[in-house]
Order: C-alpha cells, then sequence, then structure tokens
C-alpha cells in the first residue's frame, strides 16, 4: 500500500517581486518539498494587510508578479496546491473562531509584534488585525489539518502559539487539530548589493525577473572589500559580499581561485565579478525563459490559482465543518 504523504504548508506576502535571497531561502525548499510532501503553497495576501492596510493600489499587481516568479522557479501546480488565501474564506471564519479562545497575553508577547513596531514606526500598527495576525497565521495552518511547516529558527515562536492553539482548542471542545511539526530549514544570509541583507526595502536586491544587463550591472557596482581601492591591494574575501556570493553559486575550483588569488592580489574585482555573474546567470537563465512563457498567458495563471484555490477550499469546508461541530455551532 502506498504510503500518504504528510501534508505540508507554506506563504508568502504579496510584497513585489521575488529577488535571490527569496529563491534560495524559500522557493528552492518548496521545490524541493512539493516532491516529498503533500504541499500546499498560497499567496498571503490578508497577511499583507495587517502593515500594508493604508495603501492596497498595487496588492493584485503583487500577487501576479509573485506568481509568475513562483512558477518561473518551478513552483509546480501538478505537485502541489498553490492558491490565494482570500478565495478561501475559510481561513477567516477559522481565525475568528480560534480569537475566542486566545488569551491576549498569548499575542502581546510574540517577539515580532514589538519589533515590528519598532522596525515601522512610520506606521500606525496599533490596530486588532496586527496584534491578531499570528491567530489568522495559526487558522491558515489548523484548516488544512498541515503536519508539517518549514520555518527558520526566529519563527518557531509563531508556529509554537499554532501549536498552543490546537492544544487548547481539542481540549476544551473535541481533538480536531493535530500539532504541526516545524521542518528547521537553512536559509543562506544572502547579501544585497550595497552589503546589507537582501531586501526590497533596501533597494538593494537582485530580482528573479531582472534582465540579464540588470543582473551583470548590479553585480559590476556592487561593493567589495572596502579596503581595497586599487587593483594590486591584497583584498579580503572574508569580508567581501562578492565572495559571498561565489561561495552560493561558483564551483568550488573557483572559489579557492578567487580566495588565493584576490588575497595575492592576482585577481581584481571586475574580473571576480564576472566570474560570479556569469554563474548567477546561468542559474537565473531558465527562471527567464520559463517566466516568459508564463506571462504571454496570464489566463493561465488565474487558472492555476482558480484551480488551486478551488481544491484548498474543498479541504478546509470540510475541516471547518469539523471545528463547528466541535464547538456545537
Amino acid at each position: 500500500m502506498k504510503q500518504r504523504k504528510r501534508r505540508m504548508l507554506s506563504g508568502m506576502q504579496p510584497s513585489g517581486r521575488m529577488h535571490l535571497g527569496n529563491l534560495l531561502g524559500a522557493l528552492d525548499n518548496w521545490i524541493k518539498y512539493q516532491q516529498e510532501y503533500d504541499a500546499y503553497f498560497f499567496v498571503a495576501d490578508w497577511h499583507a494587510l495587517s502593515t500594508n492596510y493604508a495603501d492596497t493600489s498595487r496588492i493584485r499587481e503583487y500577487i501576479h508578479e509573485m506568481l509568475l516568479d513562483w512558477l518561473s522557479a518551478g513552483v509546480d501546480p501538478e505537485k502541489c496546491t498553490l492558491f490565494i488565501q482570500s478565495r478561501v474564506p475559510e481561513h477567516a471564519v477559522l481565525h475568528l473562531l480560534l480569537s475566542m479562545i486566545t488569551p491576549v497575553p498569548w499575542l502581546e508577547r510574540n517577539p515580532t509584534y514589538k519589533e515590528k513596531m519598532e522596525e515601522l514606526r512610520e506606521r500606525d500598527l496599533t490596530t486588532y488585525g496586527f496584534l491578531g495576525y499570528p491567530v489568522l497565521q495559526s487558522a491558515d495552518i489548523l484548516i488544512y489539518k498541515a503536519e508539517v511547516v518549514p520555518v527558520g529558527v526566529d519563527q518557531l515562536p509563531h508556529l509554537e502559539l499554532t501549536r498552543e492553539l490546537a492544544r487548547r482548542f481539542n481540549n476544551l471542545y473535541t481533538a480536531v487539530f493535530p500539532e504541526p511539526q516545524p521542518l528547521l530549514t537553512e536559509v543562506p544570509k544572502l547579501l544585497g548589493t550595497d552589503g546589507k541583507k537582501m531586501s526590497k526595502s533596501y533597494n538593494n536586491a537582485i530580482y528573479l525577473s531582472d534582465s540579464e544587463k540588470d543582473v551583470r550591472e548590479k553585480l559590476r557596482t556592487m561593493v567589495t572589500d572596502p579596503a581595497r581601492v586599487r587593483r594590486t591591494d591584497r583584498g579580503n574575501p572574508d569580508i567581501c559580499p562578492v565572495f559571498s556570493y561565489h561561495k552560493i553559486f561558483s564551483e568550488i575550483g573557483v572559489i579557492d581561485r578567487v580566495n588565493t588569488e584576490c588575497r595575492t592580489a592576482a585577481i581584481g574585482c571586475i574580473d571576480c565579478k564576472k566570474l560570479v555573474a556569469d554563474r548567477m546567470v546561468g542559474r537565473l537563465e531558465p527562471i527567464w525563459e520559463t517566466r516568459a512563457e508564463w506571462v504571454k498567458h496570464p489566463k493561465k495563471v488565474e487558472a492555476v490559482v482558480a484551480e488551486g484555490s478551488e481544491m484548498a477550499g474543498k479541504v478546509a469546508r470540510t475541516t471547518l465543518a469539523e471545528a463547528k461541530e466541535a464547538m456545537k455551532i
């Protein structure tokens, strides 16, 4: 008898185009997981409202662009369920039901809560939606009875809240929800072109949809070892952002060569950057080719998420019915 695959769920907020950090930190894992799990991947558009509720003018554009990036990178709707959160209203209903049993201190102790309040001072985040978004996140997971959730170490507190809510619900009523287990994923630290963490907000990202010309130009002007001013100066690859790219994209022989020749000034920064640019372009070319095909057929993209959202909805409706029956409502 064929063994049932464990169910996995993961999602992303639509905040614009995907960059290399998103590819290495999430999408590459998703592509691997869709082979191993009954995988559900969703666009978390309601979550985007928790911090961006004041300006929703581009959210539909961001959703479409992100879906193009996912599909181009290799997220395969034949191997996973790909859907949009807001098209499955059962998420919101379960969120409401769970909010009735969630102690406020559980939300206030969320480490991300105060961090985000501090980070986004220019926005008014004193809203119920922002305080309660971890409950919506829990509903996203529990509505599919997901058994596995890929997370980084910093996201473990969020998943623990989901596990606590599942336990609380099961103890108060009837055992409906499994306690999802974390699948710890290694997220490589990818620096942006300015040497800081790659981020859309820092304007230092290399995007999956950038042209080859754009990629090469961004790498050409990328910061290097600040102490290496002249071609004849010896460099230190250990503190050079470009060398961190070599360690991710280049073959071991090139890494060793650059590591040695940079320290002796046998290779200059321009040649060093060209080597990694060639490797990066080689990595992105299949994505560009696939994206070009999807761009030609926007209705096909819509058909993918329409079908995926309907499939997700069937599962969600079944789970919600069980939860309501357990609560006698």
